[in-house]
C-alpha cells in the first residue's frame, strides 16, 4: 500500500484523508473551499500534511465540471452533425416535465443553434456507406467555425457513428489539422451507443467542458509542483475509478459526479467489513445531500444521469440522488407565509451566519448551534470558533415572523430539512419498490449524524451506522478505491440473426480498450472482466442487463443465453414470453483492478460506561433536557451509551436521540439502533 492522499473538493469545505502505511494511520482534516478556486483550498490544506514529500499518489474528487454544467459557465461549442440533423438538440424528446403546464419551457441545451453545422455524409442503421463524406464540407465548416472566434470547442456526432466510425474519424483529423488547438469530441469516442440525442447531447457536454476543465487541471498540476507535491495525481471518476489528469482533460464528461462518488465507495467497503447486505447512504455536507444504495455490497450504477431534466449526460456513473440540504441551506419563508429551508445555500463564503465571515441568513448549522448540538468551541477541533451571538441573531429574525423563540424556530428547521432528506431517501427506496426495514442507513457528511437517529426513525430504517472519519468520508473513499473501466457499445442483433463472430469480436474490442486504458493508470495484474448485455424483447423500449458468465459465443452457450434472458424477465418484472424474439442492443465491459487497501487498525476493547466530557442543555422534540456529551476518541469498541447522548469529534457530532442506543465496533464505527 502506497503513502496515498486522498482529496474532496466540495462547495463548503475541502476534505483531506492521509494514510501512512508505515505506521498504519489515517489521518483526516478539513479546509475551508475558495469558490471558483478549487486548487486554493487544496494547497492551503496540504500544508497540514505532516509530510508532503512522502505522498506517493494523491487521489483528487472534484465538482470542477459539475459546477460548470449547472452554472452554464462551460465553453461555446460548434455542434457538427448528419446533414438534415441539426436540429436534434434542440427537438429533445416529446415528453414534458409538467404534462399540464402550458407555460413550461424546454431546458435549453449546452450548444446554440447558430453554432449547430452540417455535412453531406450518410450511414445507415446496418453501418453501410449510404452517402460518402463530403471532405470539402468538412474543410467549408471548419473555415466557418474558424470564423467565429467565440467557438472553443467542437462536438461532432454523426447519423449511426457508432455502428460504423470511419466518416467521424476523418472529421476528425480534418478538423484537427484545420483548427488546432481547438478541443474536439467525437461521439465514438465519448458514447458509441445508440438513440441519437442522448449521444449527441452526452458529446456536446463533454466539448462543453474540456476547455473549463482542462484549465482548471493544468492549475492544479501546475500549483502543486510550486509547494512541492510532484507525486502523481489522479482524478476520480463518477464510476468511481480513476484517471490521470491528462486523460481527464480529454475526457471531462467523466467527471460530472466525480466528489460524490467516494462515500458511497467507502460505504461498499464498510459494508464488506461489517456484513451487511442492504445499505443506504446519506451525504449532508454544506451545501447539498446525497443519497444512494449499496446493494449485494455493490454499488448502483446507472447511465441515466441528466443535468437537468431533459438534458442527459449518458456516461456511466454511481448512482447518486442529489438534493439542496446541507449545513449552509438557507431558512426562508416563502409567499404563504410558510417555513422552507434550502434549495439555497449560504455556501463557504459567506457561510453560516455563525462562521463570522459576513453571513447573516440563518442556515441548519445555525439552527444546530442554537439547539446546543454544535459546541461553538470545537467547530473543526477549535481552529475555527462559532459565533453563537451572531447565528442566534439570524434565527431569531426568522423567528419574530412566527412570534416563537428561537430554539423553537430552530427545532423547526433541522425537522423541515430532516424532512427534505427523508423525501430523497423515499426516491431511492421506496419509489424503486425497496423497503427500508431491510437497509441500514450510513450517515456521513459533517452534518448528517446530527440528523442521523431522526432520519431511522422518520423512515422505519432499523439501524444507522456513522463510520470513522465521517466528515472526511469521501476523501476516505478514495484511498479506498479500485480502478475501474468502463466502455459500452451498440450492435444491434436478435435471436433470430445472432452473428457469434461479431459479437464476439465488439467484446474482444471492448476488452482490449478497457485493458489498454488500466495499463496507461498503471494497473496490469489483479484485473477483474465483467461483461454484460442490455437485451430486451423485440418491440420493447427499455432494455434489461443480463450479466455475462461466459467470455464468448457459441453454439454451445448461445441458447442458454436466452433462456436466460427469459427466467431474468420472469424474475424482474414478473413474466416472460418463450418464444418471442430477443433483441441485443449494448455490449458493455467493466474492467477493475483491484487496489491495496489500508490496514485498519482495531480498537482496544473497553469495560463499562465512558464518561461524558461535560453534561449540556440540548434542545429535542418536546423541550430541552441535560445530555452528557462523549469524546468519539474516548469510546472504546463495545462500549455502548443510551440517548439522548451526544458525540463529538474533531468535524462532526452525533446526535444519539432517546430510545436509541449506540455501540462502538471494533474498527472504529458506531452502530445506532432502537433500544430492546
Amino acid at each position: 500500500m502506497r503513502n496515498v492522499l486522498g482529496i474532496d473538493v466540495g462547495g463548503t469545505f475541502t476534505d483531506f484523508v492521509a494514510y501512512d502505511p508505515g505506521t498504519r494511520r489515517i489521518t483526516a482534516w478539513k479546509e475551508l473551499s475558495t469558490p471558483g478556486d478549487p486548487v486554493t483550498g487544496i494547497v492551503s490544506g496540504l500544508a497540514q500534511h505532516p509530510n508532503i514529500a512522502a505522498i506517493d499518489n494523491l487521489r483528487i474528487g472534484t465538482t470542477v465540471a459539475t459546477n460548470a454544467v449547472l452554472e452554464h459557465k462551460g465553453a461555446t461549442v460548434a455542434y457538427v452533425t448528419t446533414k438534415g440533423f441539426r436540429d436534434v438538440p434542440f427537438i429533445q424528446r416529446g415528453n414534458r416535465k409538467f404534462h399540464y403546464d402550458m407555460s413550461w419551457v424546454k431546458p435549453k441545451p449546452l450548444v446554440k443553434r447558430r453554432h449547430c453545422f452540417e455535412i453531406s455524409e450518410r450511414i445507415d442503421a446496418y453501418g453501410e456507406v449510404v452517402t460518402p463524406l463530403s471532405e470539402a464540407d468538412v474543410r467549408r465548416v471548419a473555415a466557418e467555425i474558424e470564423a467565429i472566434p467565440e467557438i472553443e470547442a467542437v462536438a461532432v456526432c454523426l447519423l449511426f457513428s457508432y455502428l460504423n466510425p470511419a466518416h467521424e474519424l476523418r472529421v476528425k483529423d480534418i478538423l484537427a489539422q484545420a483548427l488546432p488547438g481547438k478541443p474536439l469530441s467525437i461521439s465514438y469516442e465519448v458514447l458509441p451507443k445508440w438513440k441519437e440525442y442522448e449521444r449527441a447531447s452526452t458529446t456536446i457536454a463533454d466539448a462543453y467542458l474540456k476547455p473549463v476543465v482542462s484549465r482548471q487541471l493544468k492549475a492544479m498540476r501546475g500549483r502543486l509542483n510550486e509547494v512541492g507535491i510532484t507525486a502523481p495525481a489522479v482524478i476520480i471518476k463518477s464510476n468511481g475509478g480513476e484517471m490521470t489528469l491528462d486523460a481527464a482533460a480529454e475526457a471531462p464528461a467523466q467527471m460530472v459526479l466525480s466528489g460524490p462518488t467516494g462515500g458511497v465507495i467507502a460505504s461498499r467497503f464498510v459494508a464488506e467489513q461489517l456484513g451487511i447486505d442492504h445499505l443506504v447512504t446519506i451525504d449532508m455536507g454544506g451545501t447539498s445531500t446525497d443519497v444512494s444504495t449499496v446493494i449485494g455490497q455493490k454499488e448502483s450504477f446507472t447511465t441515466a444521469f441528466e443535468i437537468e431534466w431533459g438534458v442527459p449526460i449518458q456516461i456511466p456513473m454511481i448512482d447518486i440522488r442529489t438534493i439542496g440540504a446541507g449545513g449552509g441551506s438557507i431558512a426562508w419563508i416563502d409567499k404563504g407565509g410558510m417555513l422552507r429551508v434550502g434549495p439555497q445555500s449560504a455556501g463557504a463564503q459567506p457561510g453560516p451566519a455563525c462562521y463570522g465571515r459576513g453571513g447573516t441568513e440563518a442556515t441548519v448549522t445555525d439552527a444546530n448551534l442554537v439547539l446546543g448540538r454544535i459546541n461553538p468551541g470545537n467547530f473543526l477541533g477549535g481552529r475555527m470558533k462559532l459565533d453563537m451571538v451572531a447565528a442566534r441573531a439570524a434565527i431569531s429574525r426568522v423567528a419574530a415572523s412566527f412570534g416563537q423563540t428561537a430554539e423553537e424556530t430552530a427545532l423547526a428547521i433541522t425537522r423541515i430539512v430532516d424532512n427534505n432528506m427523508v423525501g430523497a431517501l423515499r426516491s431511492v427506496l421506496i419509489e424503486r419498490g425497496l423497503d427500508p426495514r431491510d437497509f441500514t442507513l450510513c450517515a456521513f457528511g459533517g452534518a448528517t449524524p446530527l440528523h442521523a437517529s431522526a432520519l431511522i426513525r422518520e423512515m422505519g430504517i432499523p439501524r444507522a451506522i456513522v463510520p470513522i472519519h465521517p466528515a472526511q468520508f469521501s476523501a476516505y473513499g478514495f484511498i479506498m478505491t479500485n480502478a475501474r473501466v468502463d466502455r459500452q457499445r451498440t450492435t444491434q442483433l436478435t435471436s433470430l440473426r445472432f452473428d457469434a463472430d461479431r459479437a464476439n469480436r465488439i467484446m474482444d474490442e471492448l476488452v482490449a480498450e478497457s485493458l489498454a486504458e488500466l495499463t496507461a493508470q498503471g494497473y496490469e495484474r489483479d484485473i477483474e472482466l465483467n461483461r454484460a448485455l442490455e437485451m430486451r424483447y423485440l418491440g420493447q423500449n427499455y432494455e434489461l442487463e443480463l450479466p455475462l458468465t461466459v467470455a464468448r459465443f457459441d453454439a454451445a452457450n448461445i441458447d442458454r443465453l436466452w433462456k436466460l434472458f427469459h427466467d431474468t424477465h420472469q424474475t424482474r418484472f414478473g413474466f416472460s414470453t418463450p418464444g418471442e424474439v430477443i433483441e441485443i442492443v449494448n455490449y458493455t465491459v467493466t474492467a477493475v483492478a483491484r487496489t491495496a487497501k489500508p490496514e485498519l487498525t482495531i480498537l482496544p476493547a473497553g469495560d463499562g460506561k465512558p464518561e461524558p466530557r461535560e453534561i449540556r442543555s440540548v434542545w429535542f422534540i418536546g423541550g430541552p433536557c441535560d445530555v452528557p456529551v462523549y469524546d468519539r476518541g474516548d469510546l472504546m469498541a463495545g462500549q455502548e451509551l443510551k440517548g439522548p447522548a451526544l458525540i463529538e469529534e474533531t468535524a462532526s457530532v452525533t446526535v444519539l436521540e432517546a430510545g436509541y442506543r449506540l455501540t462502538m465496533h471494533e474498527h472504529g464505527h458506531m452502530l445506532i439502533a432502537a433500544q430492546e
